[in-house]
């Protein structure tokens, strides 16, 4: 075992489970992830296998058919997937997220209707708040629901990044709903989508036009979600109640950063093992690299943030398990998380010179997987925002 991001006061169950999955990672997922991503294939056959290993059901509660465990042990999980390869973590991150809202703000109904499917996998989760030309402007979205008659509604707008758009069969939208409230966020809400998995009409009123193509991030689907004339009902609006759906999307982005860490975390362990193994391989002026003092600093100084995220994410994920307050710590987990990614990421790829230009080698992939995690779930600019904004709560000064 790594003396790197281990945790403690793990139970028996949890350390089990997370040697299955770094089992699982390390003799089903890495062995694959660099030629299905240079394919920008789907990992269906990694996906059928996490639904066996139940990871799609890991915080869903017993009750509904799934595991029942804690923020920290998905999260976790996760940074062990992500180790494997990052796409894979992205396809049950956003299904935790819409899982997570559920158990949080749904319905006994919609808990009962989608939680034991989506604990299998059979229902696969999406959430969708971004669209064309707002980036992290929430309150700017043009997306619209208008109430008619009775219980009716019609959706009208384009939603962008969506991950799993395309596979996914149920997305939680977040869209406009003209209350009369005075404040923009009391005038939104958000809506359970149904749809097929697939691309083109996938429901009524409902597009998926296509994979957007990216730069990394391949194998998961990132797409565009058109609605036109889409017709609902308030039975699909999440909690039942309009009005609520700001709050508990950001409720669910709020354990989704704590994920995002995760993911982070386990890019940079995978970067670190490259680099420091290929260190131990490559020689130059009679030595092997790593005896170079300049190599040394810079195994040094990966391993000292691949450490530092990792435990900042645990408290981040702990602080929620408790029931506590957590948005301060999973900004701080997700902003240092992905920031040291891509510092760790890139002094892997130095270390290995001009191989890590090669497609042949792993670090390429990950050199562009990187970046996507300064973005996701909120830039670093945004966790800044957050993070200034708590301190000067708890720091205000007094008089």
């Amino acid at each position: 075992m790594s003396r790197l991001q281990t945790t403690d006061n793990l139970t028996e169950e949890q350390v089990e489970l997370l040697k299955l999955v770094k089992e699982f990672v390390d003799e089903q997922i890495i062995p694959v992830a660099t030629e299905l991503e240079h394919k920008d294939e789907y990992p269906q056959a990694i996906v059928d296998q996490m639904k066996e290993l139940g990871i799609f059901g890991l915080m869903i509660p017993e009750e509904y058919g799934g595991l029942g465990e804690s923020l920290l042990t998905y999260a976790l999980c996760v940074e062990e997937i992500a180790r494997g390869w990052m796409s894979v973590s992205g396809i049950i991150n956003t299904h935790f997220i819409v899982a997570y809202m559920l158990i949080q703000h749904g319905t006994e109904e919609q808990k009962q209707r989608y939680l034991p499917k989506m604990a299998t996998g059979e229902i696969r989760g999406a959430f969708s708040m971004s669209e064309p030309g707002l980036g992290s402007d929430v309150s700017a979205i043009k997306t619209k629901a208008v109430k008619g008659e009775g219980d009716n509604w019609t959706i009208d707008g384009q939603k962008m990044w969506l991950t799993n758009g395309g596979s996914a069969n149920l997305v939680a939208v977040l869209v406009k709903t003209d209350l009369g409230e005075s404040s923009v966020y009391k005038n939104m809400t958000t809506f359970l989508v149904e749809k097929e998995s697939g691309f083109g009409e996938t429901a009524q009123g409902v597009t998926v036009p296509g994979k957007i193509e990216k730069m990394g991030y391949k194998g998961v689907d990132t797409t565009e979600l058109v609605f036109q004339g889409h017709r609902t009902t308030s039975a699909q609006i999440l909690g039942g109640e309009p009005g609520k759906g700001f709050y508990q999307m950001m409720d669910g982005v709020e354990v989704g950063r704590v994920n995002v860490a995760a993911r982070a975390c386990g890019l940079s362990m995978r970067a670190f093992e490259l680099g420091i193994s290929y260190a131990q391989h490559r020689e130059t002026f009679g030595k092997k690299i790593a005896e170079h003092q300049g190599i040394l600093f810079r195994l040094a100084d990966m391993a000292t943030k691949v450490e530092a995220s990792h435990q900042m994410m645990v408290k981040a994920a702990r602080l929620k398990d408790a029931g506590q307050r957590n948005d301060l710590e999973a900004g701080m987990a997700k902003y240092l998380a992905a920031e040291n990614c891509a510092d760790v990421v890139e002094q892997s790829f130095r270390i290995h010179g001009g191989y890590g230009y090669s497609k042949e080698y792993e670090i390429e992939r990950l050199y562009r997987e990187a970046p996507m995690l300064l973005i996701g779930e909120g830039t670093a600019e945004i966790q800044k925002m957050i993070i200034g904004r708590r301190l000067l709560e708890d720091y205000k000064l007094k008089g």
